[in-house]
């Protein structure tokens, strides 16, 4: 759910079964750099980058020349249906939209396949909040976790 003045990093929740490092679920200093991104981001990428998704690692990689900047890892969960699981930029790359961005590439590609999300990754969720025409990419059964909505 969506507070008055938008997101915040507060409205999400992340089980351990997520595998996040401190075993209960708190944002790390990173993910929390992310979402404060994606939260307040509205323009262009500051870089020009290219998207690459490498289905044998399960990554989407966001490309600069012959450098990963960024990544975005899923799981596969049947033919119609992709987990969502982690968003990295490297530190050097923060605060310029590149975070913003490759998860918009990343949902574009996935509405052009037709198929649906399951998400994990706290910064996707800010993401989708603060953009909501993302939303319908959501599998209804299977939605991720995300504090105060479970599925919402």
């Amino acid at each position: 759910m969506t507070n008055a003045t938008g997101p915040n990093r507060d409205d999400f929740e992340y089980p351990d079964e997520a595998g996040y490092p401190d075993g209960a679920g708190t944002l790390t200093q990173d993910q929390a750099v992310l979402i404060d991104e994606v939260i307040e981001d509205d323009h262009a990428p500051a870089i020009s980058f290219f998207v690459v998704n490498d289905d044998k690692t399960g990554t989407y990689e966001a490309i600069t020349g012959d450098t990963v900047i960024a990544g975005l890892t899923y799981n596969i969960a049947g033919d119609d249906r992709l987990v969502l699981l982690a968003t990295a930029v490297f530190p050097e790359f923060r605060k310029q939209g590149i975070a913003t961005e490759l998860i918009r590439r990343v949902l574009d590609d996935i509405r052009s396949q037709g198929k649906t999300v399951t998400i994990m990754c706290p910064i996707v969720w800010a993401f989708i909040e603060r953009n909501p025409d993302y939303a319908d990419l959501i599998d209804p059964k299977l939605p991720g976790v995300r504090k105060g909505a479970h599925g919402s």
